[in-house]
């Protein structure tokens, strides 16, 4: 690595000539003919060119194999065939690529010698023939197996699998390595030709269990991970002793086989035998987890472990993760109200330190303990508080450092027998927080967030307010790593305490703005996000006039200088989005220009996407989706005073194209806008309603959840509006709404239909409010779904209006909810406290069904109910 740099070679040279001129070559139909030449023939030049040469051809086959003429694409198949035992490994290797990459451009079916050939090939006596017969094979088998194992090809895996089982004994331990790697393709797809075999397949991975070379050692791990999950049957008998060797692979010399095998732990923690099968090796397993959470040496020269004061230095470009912006679904604005996001938001798993490779050996241990932690909960702790106590408070910074990591690891699983040791552990974690390694300082910040809620539930002068002390001086640490850490950790503990916060936003707002001036460009990108949180969970007791000064200036300064193409401005955007709703009447002096630049963001991206409809390089439709959802947070924060703005501007004409665009997150973000603007100036949306309703209906399909939820919630608020001059746009929409929550649940989607359900019960109500005449004839069909749906929601304003709109209904066609009137009763008793004119309609209904089925009748009826729902309803209604 730290030679005199070298002249450029002639590889170099020659790469240099040939990207330049790699455009007008390929006009020549020979050119690919001279790449295989000098990649299979022209032995004078040096391997690396050869090798250079071969993988321009295998770019030309990628981009233009059609075009080849039929001379030039049989040229090229012959001579991989015969070049493929090339005495050079990387020769072989690209000639492998090659093959593999015409294979995948479909010509696997049009090139039937090809698999027998290279079948033929494995038995030659010359090593490297068979060697360079295998690695084309593997290429293979990675980049082909759904096609190898349908009829397309006649099954040619009945033959391959079998064979590829034979070399599982080779001498050469790359030939035995190969041979596993091509049947590890089969196993999570569950291939018929493979589960033939599956008995000789696994006695033969055991009998490599002890191979002498890593790669092998590597690849029978692979596979008994891949096996745990989809033949744990045949797995069982020995499981054993699979755990005891699996035990001894976490602690392989190699990194590669222990990562493999520590990816074992996660897997089994999935099964549902996992309790029972460990419990017996839970310990010995906990040490070598523990043991594998240190930071190795490598890792600390990657991290830089060394440089504890890093936060002049500018960020390299390259390390900043693309944001990825998250469109606005109606249930997250609506998440105070009862109506709660199902999407669970993993923000704080195991990422202490994402610029290393992502995935090794310490992050996959601790993700194995966090769960097992699940899985054995206080039953772990037996094993863990023992070694604990060690590595707290151990001199070495390393080992220090593992402890704290495992204690995080721990939280979520086995919180509940924490809690006695946490009064005395949560002091001492604040201490480590001023520890003299960066490296310490940073994970002790995660590790704290994971008990934030906790922390939250003690009276907040004891452990709430010097947390909060601590992680602010955090944020302005000298070390970029630790300021990262401890913006995260604050934000996880601004959601937990939410309005406890309040007493501290003047120092709050104090650090989080002079971060601003000191953060390089990646960290300003997560501060974004800790403001944003902080808005999200103070709400309204962020607009003081002292607070707004504090906190606009520099987030306006940051606005102004960002270009309309700069990425940074989707995570400021969200955060201006949070801000804006928290703040009301209060962002009014800033409204205009920010409301301006979205519309405009809009306009453009619209008018880019016409310009070059079928373009290769689509704009970036993320601009135009993160400005909807600011539009729409700041719709919901200035309520009626956003009326003016719209008025000035185009944006329902734009709305318009964006509710018809192609991309589902542009109308999910476009319905929710709308929904918005309905309660905020409805003038603006009423002459649009005509245009609107037919593509809200046409949106009405649960395959795309948000879109569906989005478009159903702005049909209800549309309604609201409208009142009974809603009449002609109802057959438009209320088939499917009824279909919708009429629809079965499986398992799987039980969760998300919660949520889904409640918004087209709410909306099926408002509808039946405003246009009895025209709902209440299906009452029959949708009234069991509904009642279940929203009896369990807190009270609130879009419950209220659904349940008049059922009332109305019911008097309009009583006989609809006869035979499921019990559910009915069950929702009613959800409300706890409803308003008066509401409860009289409820007193009515309730009254009117017992006086028309008569005293003994009703005895009998209500005496099915269940004891609770039977005392609510005498308690509150007198029946």
């Amino acid at each position: 690595q730290c030679s005199q740099p070298s002249q450029p070679g002639q590889s170099q040279i020659m790469k240099i000539r040939i990207q330049g001129s790699l455009d007008q070559l390929n006009q020549y139909p020979d050119f690919n003919n001279y790449l295989i030449f000098v990649l299979t023939k022209l032995k004078s030049e040096d391997e690396p060119t050869r090798s250079l040469s071969g993988l321009i051809l295998k770019n030309n086959v990628k981009a233009h194999y059609q075009n080849f003429p039929n001379g030039v694409s049989d040229f090229i198949k012959s001579e991989c065939l015969q070049n493929i035992g090339d005495s050079s490994p990387l020769i072989r290797a690209t000639v492998g690529i090659l093959i593999t990459t015409i294979a995948s451009k479909g010509e696997l079916q049009n090139w039937p010698e090809l698999l027998p050939k290279l079948c033929l090939l494995l038995d030659s006596e010359d090593y490297n023939t068979c060697e360079g017969a295998f690695g084309a094979l593997q290429k293979i088998c990675e980049d082909s197996a759904e096609i190898l194992d349908s009829d397309m090809l006649d099954r040619p895996l009945n033959i391959m699998i079998p064979k590829f089982l034979q070399f599982f004994k080779h001498s050469s331990p790359k030939i035995r390595s190969h041979a596993i790697a091509c049947v590890n393709q089969f196993i999570i797809s569950r291939t018929q030709a493979l589960m033939l075999h599956i008995d000789p397949f696994i006695e033969n991975l055991f009998a490599l269990a002890a191979d002498e070379e890593p790669e092998v050692r590597k690849n029978v791990c692979r596979a008994l991970v891949m096996l745990l999950e989809v033949r744990m049957d045949r797995l069982l008998p020995h499981m054993h002793n699979i755990i005891e060797y699996m035990l001894q692979r976490t602690q392989d010399q190699d990194e590669n086989v222990a990562l493999e095998a520590c990816e074992f732990w996660l897997t089994l923690a999935e099964q549902p035998v996992c309790k029972d099968v460990l419990c017996g090796h839970l310990s010995q397993l906990t040490p070598v987890l523990v043991n594998g959470m240190k930071y190795s040496e490598i890792d600390i020269i990657l991290l830089k472990g060394d440089i504890e004061e890093d936060e002049a230095i500018p960020d390299n470009e390259q390390d900043i993760r693309p944001r990825f912006h998250r469109s606005r679904t109606v249930a997250q604005q609506h998440e105070g109200d009862g109506i709660e996001d199902e999407e669970d938001d993993d923000d704080d798993e195991l990422d202490d330190d994402d610029t290393i490779s992502d995935w090794n050996l310490r992050k996959c241990s601790a993700a194995a303990l966090d769960v097992l932690a699940n899985v054995f909960r206080d039953d772990l702790l037996l094993h863990i508080l023992p070694l604990l106590k060690e590595l707290l408070f151990h001199p070495e910074w390393v080992i220090k450092e593992s402890g704290i990591l495992v204690l995080g690891a721990i939280a979520e699983g086995c919180m509940q027998g924490m809690i006695p040791y946490l009064p005395e552990l949560i002091p001492h974690l604040i201490q480590c927080l001023s520890d003299k390694k960066a490296l310490v300082r940073s994970i002790t910040c995660w590790t704290l967030s994971r008990y934030a809620h906790w922390v939250v539930s003690q009276p907040p002068d004891i452990h709430l307010k010097p947390l909060m002390t601590e992680l602010l001086k955090r944020i302005l640490d000298s070390n970029k790593r630790v300021q990262e850490a401890a913006c995260s950790a604050f934000a996880t503990l601004e959601e937990e305490a939410c309005t406890e916060l309040v007493p501290y936003l003047a120092y709050i707002l104090d650090t989080l703005v002079f971060a601003f001036s000191k953060y390089q460009h990646k960290n300003l990108l997560i501060l974004y996000d800790a403001i944003g949180t902080l808005a999200d969970s103070v709400g309204h007791h962020l607009n003081k006039p002292e607070y707004i000064q504090m906190l606009m200036p520099p987030l306006i300064q940051k606005w102004n200088q960002l270009k309309d193409e700069d990425k940074d401005l989707f995570p400021l955007l969200e955060c201006l989005s949070s801000v804006a709703t928290a703040l009301q009447s209060g962002f009014l002096p800033y409204c205009e220009p920010v409301y301006q630049r979205c519309v405009n963001l809009v306009q453009k991206t619209l008018a880019q996407a016409m310009s070059q409809p079928d373009q290769y390089e689509a704009p970036d439709k993320d601009f135009m989706i993160v400005a909807l959802d600011l539009l729409s947070g700041l719709a919901e924060g200035l309520g009626g005073n956003i009326e003016q703005l719209v008025a000035r501007s185009n944006i329902l004409t734009l709305m318009y194209q964006c509710m018809q665009d192609k991309m589902p997150e542009v109308r999910q973000s476009s319905f929710a806008l709308l929904g918005d603007l309905t309660k905020a100036c409805f003038q603006h949306v009423k002459p649009c309603v005509a245009d609107f309703m037919p593509i809200l209906g046409t949106n009405l399909n649960p395959e795309l959840i948000s879109v569906c939820n989005n478009a159903t919630w702005a049909i209800g608020e549309i309604s609201i509006q409208m009142g009974p001059e809603m009449q002609p746009y109802i057959a438009m929409v209320l088939h499917q709404l009824v279909e919708i929550i009429n629809r079965p649940n499986t398992p799987k989607t039980l969760l998300e239909n919660t949520g889904t359900t409640r918004w087209h019960s709410i909306t099926i109500g408002r509808l039946g409010y405003v246009c009895p005449q025209e709902v209440a004839p299906m009452l029959q069909q949708f009234i069991r779904p509904w009642c279940t749906s929203l009896r369990n929601i807190r009270d609130n304003e879009e419950k209220d209006s659904a349940f008049r709109g059922i009332c109305t209904m019911i008097s309009v066609n009583p006989g609809g909810v006869v035979q499921d009137f019990i559910f009915f009763c069950d929702a009613v008793a959800s409300w706890v406290n409803p308003k008066d004119d509401l409860r009289d309609m409820f007193y009515k209904i309730l009254h009117g069904f017992k006086d028309q089925v008569g005293e003994e009748n009703w005895r009998r009826f209500s005496d099915q109910f269940p004891m609770p729902l039977k005392e609510r309803l005498a308690t509150f209604y007198g029946v």
